[in-house]
């Protein structure tokens, strides 16, 4: 098995999309959910874990690294989408065809043109993937990561079209997409929410 898990809460008093940018780490409710998650998968057999660069994703893995006496890995290809938003207070609902000079990175949303394109990020994070199961082969792996790659991954591998409505995204903070192979095979795709009653009640996108 290969667990994709999404960041737990961020602190992020100004509600920015943060992207890539540094500096942004768990809330304390973040780590929380992160130690929520380790509790979860405790009886597994977690051999693997490789996460995103990002400060958030790193601190998220902590815990369930820590339960399994495992170093935490840091790969690339886990790395939120790039956007030309970043650091800017954006987000569906937003008003953000009210800025005309927001206009130019708007006209293509099935690239999408204010972004990485969805096709690279699957191209990256199903290559972590088959790196993961490699590595594991016959255990499982978790990968922590951002909320966009792990939904784009989902649809990659269920074969369903990228294009999507964000706020209809499968995939909250703390939550684990997990993708369960026999021999090279996927066989099944679940979905679970180890921290859903620690989960704020803001937008699903919020701190994608």
């Amino acid at each position: 098995m290969v667990h994709l898990l999404r960041h737990g809460e961020v602190h992020n008093p100004d509600k920015v999309l943060y992207g890539r940018l540094p500096g942004f780490v768990l809330s304390e409710l973040g780590q929380r959910m992160a130690l929520r998650v380790a509790q979860a998968l405790a009886d597994h057999d977690i051999t693997t874990v490789v996460a995103s660069p990002l400060e958030r994703a790193q601190q998220t893995a902590a815990p369930l690294a820590a339960r399994f006496d495992l170093a935490i890995g840091s790969d690339e290809r886990l790395i939120e989408a790039d956007n030309v938003f970043e650091g800017k207070q954006v987000g569906v609902g937003d008003g953000v065809l009210r800025h005309p000079s927001y206009w130019r990175h708007l006209w293509n949303p099935f690239r999408p043109s204010w972004g990485e394109p969805y096709a690279e990020v699957a191209a990256r994070m199903l290559s972590m993937v088959h790196t993961a199961r490699e590595v594991a082969r016959g255990h499982e792996a978790v990968l922590v990561s951002h909320q966009l790659p792990v939904w784009i991954a989902r649809l990659a591998v269920e074969r369903k079209r990228f294009v999507h409505d964000p706020r209809r995204r499968e995939c909250s903070l703390a939550s684990l997409t997990s993708l369960t192979y026999s021999d090279d095979t996927l066989v099944a795709v679940s979905y679970s929410e180890p921290a859903a009653d620690l989960l704020p009640g803001a937008s699903p996108i919020a701190g994608a």
